[in-house]
C-alpha cells in the first residue's frame, strides 16, 4: 500500500487498489496517518478515533489500533483513556534532531559503503539515480519516494553494517520522507547530493562519502521546516502558528 493511498472508498473511484489484508497492514496504516500528520490533514490536538479511521480505510480496528500505538511510540500521537488518540505538536527542533541523527549514522554508512561497494552495486546505484531524476521531472511523488528509499537502501546494503542499518531504519520512521519531494527546491538539492555521494563512491573516498551524505540529511532541515510552518504542521520559531505570525486571527 502506498503512503499516498486514499481510503478505499475514494481509491476505488480512482481505480487504485484497496488496502490488502496482510501482516504489514498496520505499517500501511501508520504510513497513511503519518503522512497526513506531516501534510497538515491531521492537526495537533485533533482526536483520531479507531472506529472512524477503520471505517474510512475499510479495514478492522485491530491493525488501526496497532498502527496508532506505534505512532505513539514515535511521539506523533498520545493515547487518552476513553477519548482516543491525539495528534501531538511537532517542533522545528524535532525536525533538526531527526536530521542530525540521520546525518551521523547515514554518513558512517556511506563511508563504509565507499570502501565496500562493488562495481555491480555502483552500477545499480547509478541506474536508480537516473530513474529517480526522471521521476522528479515527471512529478511522480510515489515513485520518487520509492526510488529514494531504494537509493539509500542500496548504500546501506553495500555498507555491510546490519546494526547501523537497523538504527538508521528506526530513526528514518520519524522523518517525513513523503513530504520532501513537495518541498520547493528539494529535487534539485537531492539530485546534487546524490550525485556527490556517487562521485565519492567512484573514487572509493570514504571521507567524501561521509561528508556528502551528512550534508544531504542536514541541508533539508531549513526548507522542510519552512514548508511545514507554511502548512500549519509546526509553529514558527516564536511559537506562533502561520496565521498568527502574519497578524491573522
Amino acid at each position: 500500500m502506498s503512503i499516498d493511498s486514499e481510503p478505499p472508498g475514494r481509491a476505488e473511484r480512482r481505480g487504485e487498489p484497496e488496502f490488502a489484508a496482510r501482516p504489514q497492514l498496520s505499517d500501511d496504516v501508520a504510513r497513511y496517518v503519518r503522512r497526513r500528520i506531516f501534510n497538515g490533514t491531521y492537526r495537533a490536538g485533533e482526536y483520531l478515533r479507531l472506529d472512524q479511521l477503520a471505517a474510512d480505510l475499510g479495514i478492522s480496528v485491530t491493525p488501526v489500533r496497532e498502527a496508532l500505538l506505534n505512532l505513539c511510540a514515535e511521539g506523533l500521537l498520545i493515547q487518552q483513556p476513553r477519548r482516543g488518540f491525539v495528534v501531538l505538536e511537532l517542533t522545528a527542533r524535532d525536525i533538526a534532531d531527526v536530521a542530525n541523527v540521520q546525518a551521523f549514522i547515514g554518513g558512517e554508512l556511506a563511508a563504509r559503503a565507499a570502501e565496500n561497494i562493488s562495481d555491480e552495486q555502483l552500477a545499480a546505484l547509478r541506474g536508480i539515480q537516473d530513474e529517480l531524476e526522471k521521476a522528479y521531472e515527471q512529478d511522480d511523488l510515489e515513485r520518487t519516494v520509492r526510488l529514494n528509499h531504494e537509493f539509500h537502501r542500496t548504500i546501506n546494503v553495500a555498507a555491510d553494517s546490519p546494526k547501523l542499518t537497523q538504527f538508521m531504519s528506526g530513526i528514518t520512521r520519524y522523518a517525513p520522507e513523503s513530504v520532501f519531494p513537495t518541498v520547493s527546491g528539494w529535487p534539485k538539492l537531492s539530485i546534487r547530493d546524490h550525485r556527490r555521494v556517487i562521485a565519492a563512491f567512484e573514487r572509493r573516498d570514504a571521507n567524501r562519502a561521509r561528508l556528502a551524505m551528512a550534508e544531504h540529511f542536514t541541508v533539508g532541515v531549513a526548507p522542510l521546516t519552512d514548508h511545514l510552518i507554511e502548512r500549519g504542521v509546526i509553529a514558527d520559531a516564536e511559537g506562533r502558528a502561520p496565521s498568527e505570525a502574519a497578524g491573522g486571527a
